[in-house]
């Protein structure tokens, strides 16, 4: 689909959304430069941006929008949970190279951590960890997802509540914290470091970063705002650690979901069973979750919300493509949009 087209649906489908929130009757279809106006006037953030790409390779189209001030196309900015993606495909690769198993129980590789309060790494694996299935209690429900915690205080805060039912999809941070503390045990690396070798170098991904205790942000950046408008630009990443680190770029996210969609970081095994919902329910994968949009369309990705900065990635099952829209604030006060904004890039055009 066009720009244009693209846009223009886009637009149309927000203009709808409006006209069955007000009652009033629908009216044409606002310009491309209204689009992401209405998104922060509906909204209420400060600022937004979106980047489509369509296509392979180096001949990938890509195409660019944003609305009020202080933000760019070259921004870095924290992606939250988007992060996660980034540690599932890691733990897969590791999968495919024999060094771990899904089986494997928690305990088999951080042995009598996971333990308390009716909490046991024995009865735990891997792929519980993966699919949130785990029913560990998520550790930022009890710190707020504002203090800076290491890995091991991250867990442990998390061990002293009970856990929800094994096999249930429960979404916990802690699950992925943990699959952290493997990757760094079985390779003898930081997922940090992992990350780069497997993922950010290879990709050329040259705006993402895992920055550890680096409070501030690689230039260029705009401003971040919590919900109350105050600035939260700089940021212990800490509050997230593998759960939720990461720094990144439109042009960088949408470059790795259509690399990892398009099967060149996973076997084809793997990436099914990234793919494959049925241990959570349908609700998630291994870091990915599926959206079934209005028109029947299936997308696959992944959001990320961190104080300052909310994230979506969507992309057709075979990577060709994405969308990656950002706001620099928190959350996106109406929920109704994100729907909207993923029916009108995916959902075929009706005359």
């Amino acid at each position: 689909m066009s720009t244009l087209r693209t846009l223009s649906a886009l637009s149309l489908s927000l203009l709808l959304l409006c006209a069955a929130t007000s009652g009033s009757s629908a009216q044409s279809a606002p310009t491309v430069d209204g689009l992401l106006p209405l998104l922060i006037t509906r909204g209420e953030v400060p600022a937004a941006a979106l980047l489509f790409r369509d296509g392979t390779g180096s001949r990938a189209s890509t195409s660019y929008a944003r609305a009020g001030t202080g933000i760019s196309r070259a921004d870095h900015f924290r992606a939250g949970s988007i992060t996660k993606t980034f540690i599932a495909t890691i733990v897969l690769q590791l999968a495919a190279e024999q060094r771990l198993s899904l089986s494997d129980t928690v305990e088999r590789h951080l042995p009598g951590l996971v333990r308390g309060a009716g909490n046991d790494g024995r009865a735990l694996t891997l792929r519980s960890l993966l699919t949130h299935t785990s029913g560990l209690y998520d550790f930022t429900a009890a710190s707020r997802g504002s203090v800076p915690l290491t890995p091991l205080q991250a867990v442990r805060l998390a061990l002293t509540h009970s856990p929800a039912p094994i096999g249930l999809f429960s979404y916990s941070n802690t699950n992925y914290v943990l699959l952290g503390m493997v990757i760094q045990q079985v390779t003898g690396a930081s997922y940090a470091t992992e990350a780069e070798r497997r993922i950010i170098a290879p990709l050329r991904l040259t705006g993402t970063s895992f920055p550890g205790s680096r409070t501030t942000l690689p230039a260029p950046h705009g401003r971040a705002y919590a919900t109350d408008g105050s600035d939260v630009t700089d940021l212990d990443p800490r509050v997230a650690g593998a759960a939720g680190e990461v720094v990144t770029t439109l042009a960088d996210l949408d470059r790795f979901y259509a690399t990892l969609l398009g099967g060149a970081l996973l076997p084809p095994r793997r990436l099914r069973e990234m793919l494959n919902t049925r241990t959570a329910h349908g609700s998630y994968g291994m870091g990915l979750f599926p959206v079934k949009l209005s028109c029947g369309t299936t997308v696959w990705g992944h959001n990320g919300r961190i104080s300052g900065s909310y994230v979506r990635t969507a992309a057709t099952v075979d990577g060709r493509r994405v969308l990656t829209f950002r706001v620099n604030t928190t959350a996106i006060a109406d929920p109704g949009l994100e729907p909207a904004l993923l029916a009108a890039e995916f959902c075929p055009r009706t005359s």
